[in-house]
């Protein structure tokens, strides 16, 4: 039967470096997963308009960073198994998410879970609400509502956001059948541009591509 039964903790990784190289300083890992995900993205247009005319013509610019939304549930009363210090788990989360004093900001994320798609960001908001207390004011739920904004290179924005026009760099991985020349007719709508790929990519054959491995495509200039 596999892994099906698996339950896998949404994870979120804390590095030092803007490039997010390992090793990472530090985790925070959901005790309880959250059950709802919201991932928003917004574009900006320059809005054009004639002389003498009604509508204007909405010329696209750029896609803004966009945001994640997640709501941690910790329970410390042991119900679902675990008997966890909420106050502990919340400062954990404070000191992954928050401010470093080493870099003099707050750190870089990665925030992954399941089939997620790896999510390069930094923390935009968070507020928590304590739900249940002990007669000694110790807290035994609260609620952790984040929000976080997208912190990816340039490189990495054009590659998620599949960008096909030309002039924009393109980030490819190599299926089965996949040919350089053939990609290149794709990507920039001539074949002979192969050889520039390959020199980018220090492909000394490009007749043999290794299945799973990544192509970058330089943007061309208009």
């Amino acid at each position: 039967m596999g892994n099906k039964g698996t339950l896998e903790k949404l994870m979120i990784k804390a590095f030092d470096k803007p490039d997010y190289a390992e090793p990472h300083i530090g985790e925070f890992s959901a005790y309880v997963n959250p059950n709802e995900i919201t991932l928003s993205y917004e574009m900006e247009y320059d809005s054009a308009q004639g002389s003498g005319t009604t509508n204007s013509r909405m010329n696209f610019k750029k896609l803004k960073p966009g945001d994640l939304s997640l709501i941690f549930f910790i329970d410390g009363t042991g119900a679902n198994g675990n008997l966890i210090d909420v106050q502990k788990k919340i400062e954990e989360f404070q000191k992954i998410t928050g401010y470093n004093g080493n870099i003099h900001r707050p750190n870089y994320l990665k925030v992954t879970w399941g089939k997620l798609q790896v999510k390069r960001c930094v923390l935009k908001s968070a507020s928590i609400a304590y739900k249940l207390f002990k007669p000694d004011g110790i807290p035994l739920r609260a609620v952790i509502t984040a929000n976080f904004t997208d912190n990816s290179d340039d490189k990495t924005s054009q590659a998620i956001a599949q960008n096909q026009s030309p002039d924009l760099a393109h980030l490819h991985l190599v299926k089965a059948g996949d040919t350089l020349p053939s990609l290149c007719d794709r990507i920039y709508g001539d074949p002979n541009y192969y050889l520039e790929v390959a020199r980018v990519n220090q492909i000394d054959n490009f007749r043999c591509l290794t299945t799973g491995s990544k192509l970058f495509f330089p943007p061309l200039e208009k």
